[in-house]
């Protein structure tokens, strides 16, 4: 087992000796195998690896979305007891996750608006006065460069690029420690991409927040990312 760690930071999200099957046609198969990983609570990790690595599967865990086998996940200090819906509404706050496809993290009935505010809205944590939402959705949607015309729309609608930006304002609404992303930009032009990370990179200046950059791109990683840690054959490789 090895766990990568980035050098000086206290570790604040863990994941300790985590396995994970799933079941297909051809029988079980193992997505991750007795792996660690530590997010700082204010670095930013790269995960790399293959396709079919674990990489998804990992982040998910991670966000809390899916249990584990075996092994923990500690936040915080404290162990991870309940998951996806029964986790609760504090603790799911502390860990957000930007999905690769925006299309198939939506859904397509809402519009942009209802769709960046809807973490707020499950927490009920949404202003009632219609200025004071109109205020929470400018000060995201102008930190993640999505222009005010675009809130009424359907995400059919708008591009992918326009899209992914209102996914990831709909991850930092409220406010996570811990912002885990897979594959956000593998999906879009570098212009788009550039202006991604940096919004990313300007919430992370502005208070404490760990990120987890699930990518295949290692150039990427590895200007951007304080510490890599490559998944292959479900296990973690320093």
């Amino acid at each position: 087992m090895a766990t990568i760690t980035a050098p000086a930071v206290f570790c604040m999200l863990k994941a300790n000796g985590i396995s994970k099957r799933y079941w297909t046609r051809k029988g079980w198969v193992t997505a991750l195998d007795n792996v660690s990983l530590c997010l700082p609570e204010t670095g930013r990790v790269a995960l790399l690896g293959p396709s079919g690595s674990g990489k998804s599967t990992l982040g998910k865990i991670l966000s809390l979305l899916l249990r584990p086998d075996s092994g923990t996940v500690v936040l915080d200090g404290a162990p991870v007891l309940r998951w996806r819906t029964k986790t609760p509404p504090a603790l799911r706050r502390q860990v957000q996750l930007v999905w690769q496809s925006p299309r198939l993290a939506v859904d397509p009935r809402m519009r942009i608006k209802q769709i960046i505010l809807e973490p707020m809205a499950v927490q009920n944590l949404v202003p009632v006065k219609r200025a004071e939402r109109a205020t929470v959705l400018g000060r995201w949607t102008e930190r993640v460069g999505l222009t005010d015309e675009l809130l009424d729309r359907y995400p059919h609608e708008i591009s992918e690029g326009q899209l992914q930006r209102a996914c990831l304002a709909r991850a930092l609404i409220v406010q996570p420690r811990y912002l885990i992303c897979d594959e956000l930009s593998s999906m879009l032009d570098v212009s788009t991409q550039a202006s991604l990370l940096a919004a990313i990179r300007s919430e992370q200046d502005r208070r404490k927040m760990g990120v987890l950059l699930i990518t295949h791109d290692r150039i990427l990683a590895m200007h951007w990312c304080d510490s890599i840690a490559t998944l292959s054959l479900s296990r973690i490789l320093i």
